[in-house]
């Protein structure tokens, strides 16, 4: 219980913020920075006290999982936060999330834009969506490659029930701030060109940065972090 204690999920989330601030003063920016608040594998108790201390995003990495606490917080009356699914998101798992879901950050192809559209229609609202893109390279990751950014926009802005927002990539696991560094430019100047082709999208949204690297992700262009280890401490993994 101790990792979830109000005051504790507080403190960390104030010193991030702070973090954050000091960032942007730093090399004198203005910009919105949203941060999802990663709770994957956490239980419900840790979300309800996030929320209590002003945290209104929490990112989800496993559909069926989010859908399980949506609901068990629905039951006990409480507020919902604002749901982000940032993990790969599989074709026959979107009717999970489709209800409810404010910002799905991995979009990587137009097969999967298809059953997004399908589910959105289905319970009558439009879905915001990020395309996911690899910037590394690394065959474990999911995302599209670079150059099929456009090719994937293209076939996704014809859903009605859709709206494209932004960008989000994962960095490289790497100590090396160069590497990490050249793949969110990377991510920044395909967003660039994306806004620069595509005026008529509402192309706000860049995600990237986690605990690890959320600094240099500020300083490269991020509207959105992804933190969890920073906020709630190590996962559990039972």
């Amino acid at each position: 219980m101790g990792n979830y204690l109000k005051e504790v999920i507080a403190e960390r989330y104030k010193r991030l913020v702070e973090a954050i601030e000091n960032k942007k003063a730093e090399i004198g920016i203005e910009r919105k920075i949203t941060i999802v608040a990663v709770s994957k594998t956490h239980p419900v108790e840790a979300i309800i006290n996030a929320i209590e201390v002003g945290i209104t995003e929490i990112g989800e990495n496993y559909a069926q999982e989010m859908k399980a606490k949506y609901e068990e917080i629905h039951q006990m009356g409480k507020k919902q936060p604002n749901w982000h699914f940032i993990g790969h998101l599989q074709t026959n798992k979107v009717k999970y999330i489709a209800p409810f879901v404010s910002l799905i950050h991995s979009v990587d192809s137009v097969h999967l834009g298809e059953e997004i559209e399908k589910q959105a229609a289905k319970h009558n609202r439009t879905i915001d969506v990020l395309i996911q893109v690899n910037t590394s390279g690394e065959l474990s990751k999911f995302g599209c490659e670079p150059n099929d950014v456009y090719k994937i926009i293209e076939g996704i802005q014809q859903f009605p029930h859709i709206s494209i927002k932004g960008l989000m990539t994962i960095g490289s696991f790497s100590t090396d701030e160069k590497v990490i560094r050249k793949e969110f430019r990377l991510l920044k100047q395909l967003f660039d060109e994306a806004k620069r082709l595509y005026p008529e999208l509402p192309l706000t949204e860049l995600s990237m940065g986690m605990t690890n690297d959320f600094l240099i992700a500020v300083e490269e262009g991020a509207t959105i972090l992804r933190i969890g280890t920073a906020i709630f401490g190590e996962r559990h993994y039972s």
